[in-house]
């Protein structure tokens, strides 16, 4: 069943999916073990845009199937009382960058494993960041990039935050598909993750969360 469904989310079946999805609720299946397949599928259509075998539109087409499994998924989450907030995390993709599966991805497995995200989308300015910092106090903040143009707006992002007396009161991280040590250096940031359970690891070593 579980390869079904992470199978099935690969190759953008959405009627499919949600059938599959259905059925493993209906089975009183553990709702973290669907999300799981759903991430597992993600990371297949992520690795199919990375060889050309998938292209933007699909990428897009993916992350709303997810969505609809994860407002399927996410009334059992809380009615299983599994969710308990463990910090909160302000995240977006930035200034020039409009790319958001690997941020969806990534947001949806924070929030599913207790962090309260604040998700600012895609295309957003540095400010923007300094000001969601300032008014939830979170203490992570997550920086998403796809293209190579997004270094530069990473890192005027972490010196907004510099400018703004924030630096020392967040911890930063960055992603995206071309991110290495050395544009981690470049920005300023504090770790960079290389996919979205990296993300959440480091996340919670930052919260000192189990």
């Amino acid at each position: 069943m579980a390869k079904d469904l992470v199978n099935t989310l690969a190759d953008l079946k959405e009627q499919e999916v949600i059938k599959i999805v259905e059925n493993r609720l209906n089975a009183k299946e553990d709702p973290l073990k669907i999300l799981d397949d759903a991430r597992k599928g993600m990371e297949i259509v992520g690795q199919r845009f990375a060889s050309s075998e998938y292209f933007i539109p699909d990428l897009v087409y993916s992350g709303e199937i997810l969505r609809a499994v994860t407002e399927m998924v996410r009334p059992k989450l809380s009615k299983a009382g599994e969710i308990k907030r463990v910090g909160k995390v302000v995240f977006g993709t930035v200034a020039g960058d409009i790319h958001d599966i690997g941020k969806d991805i990534v947001v949806f497995m924070l929030d599913v494993n207790g962090f309260e995200v604040h998700d600012l989308g895609v295309d957003v300015p540095a400010q923007k960041f300094v000001e969601k910092i300032k008014e939830t106090g979170a203490p992570i903040v997550g920086l998403s990039g796809f293209l190579t143009l997004a270094f530069d707006s990473m890192k005027q992002t972490v010196d907004a935050m510099k400018a703004a007396g924030l630096r020392d009161k967040v911890n930063i991280m960055i992603g995206g598909g071309q991110i290495t040590e050395e544009v981690r250096k470049y920005t300023g940031a504090d770790a960079y993750g290389k996919d979205a359970m990296a993300g959440v690891s480091l996340a919670k070593k930052w919260v000192g969360a189990k």
